[in-house]
């Protein structure tokens, strides 16, 4: 395994990746937390007021730590399959059983 420093190379590919598919990372996470989080469930609970307070800090989380992937290639590689893995979560989750 080779050891590879971590340079200002390819910030575009790599901030690109944090503003797209990591905003759409962000409210798939606020969707899991809104749909199994604890509380009652409202317009205006305290549950969805946590909820939309919480989009902005996961979003510059994710936008922060997309700095730490080796390319930009692999950033959107690992959010974009992140968004599809918590989309699809989140999309299950909405189906009626029975």
């Amino acid at each position: 395994m080779s050891t590879q420093k971590l340079t200002s190379r390819n910030w575009f590919g790599k901030a690109s990746a944090g503003a797209i598919p990591g905003f759409a990372l962000s409210l798939a996470l606020c969707g899991l937390f809104a749909r199994f989080g604890p509380g009652e469930v409202g317009f205006f609970s305290a549950q969805a007021q946590v909820t939309m307070w919480l989009m902005s800090p996961l979003w510059a989380c994710i936008l922060s730590f997309c700095f730490l992937f080796q390319s930009g290639a692999r950033a959107w590689l690992w959010l974009g399959g992140a968004n599809v893995v918590l989309w699809g979560l989140l999309y299950g989750s909405a189906l009626p059983v029975g």
